[in-house]
């Protein structure tokens, strides 16, 4: 199972976008962190980005930052 960190806020309708596709692909783990409610992921998301907007995932030694379709679906190598 591929795993994927997310960085994220309730009211992000890309993080929204985000979660409902990875969640279609059964084979990913996503572990996702409210940076609005949690003050010391807001600031190791930022530490990881070098930025403050959300989304941002972590998946595997890489940091995407927004909702790139293309770039996580490179990195875990999705198909649908």
């Amino acid at each position: 199972m591929k795993k994927v960190t997310m960085y994220s806020t309730p009211i992000c309708t890309h993080c929204n976008e985000a979660k409902k596709f990875l969640e279609d692909y059964g084979d990913v783990e996503l572990e996702v962190f409210d940076v609005a409610a949690d003050a010391e992921k807001r600031k190791e998301a930022i530490e990881k980005s070098d930025q403050m907007g959300v989304p941002v995932f972590e998946i595997g030694e890489e940091i995407v930052v927004g909702f790139n379709k293309t770039e996580i679906n490179r990195l875990l190598n999705l198909e649908k």
